[in-house]
């Protein structure tokens, strides 16, 4: 194995459901663009300590780790990596809340809002 094989095949331990990825998948179709990837992390700020990021993203960044579920590719840069090991990305689609949610069992402690953790 080539040195350049080694780092393409970078993984990293965040999970997209099902339902997550088809929303994703929904949401590139209406965009009309199948060059995004959906980009998580982590970066200080929040009232806990650090805020999670998910995004589109049609860059790829030196040191990103990346796995593909069904064809939807979830990028994790290397500074959030070991914040996001284990975490679950899905999408609740409720009356109370609509969007994507991330269940992080690395997360000590979270804020009232919710979108920050420590």
């Amino acid at each position: 194995m080539s040195v350049q094989d080694q780092t393409s095949t970078q993984t990293h331990g965040v999970e997209l459901t099902d339902f997550a990825a088809t929303k994703v998948k929904s949401l590139l179709a209406q965009e009309g663009r199948d060059d995004l990837r959906l980009r998580v992390g982590v970066q200080p700020g929040g009232c806990s300590g650090l805020i999670y990021q998910l995004y589109f993203d049609e860059r790829t960044l030196d040191g990103d780790a990346v796995r593909d579920f069904g064809g939807v590719e979830v990028v994790v840069d290397r500074m959030s990596a070991p914040y996001l090991m284990g975490a679950t990305i899905d999408f609740a689609d409720t009356i109370e809340k609509q969007g994507f949610t991330i269940d992080n069992p690395n997360a000590g402690s979270s804020c009232a809002c919710g979108d920050s953790f420590s």
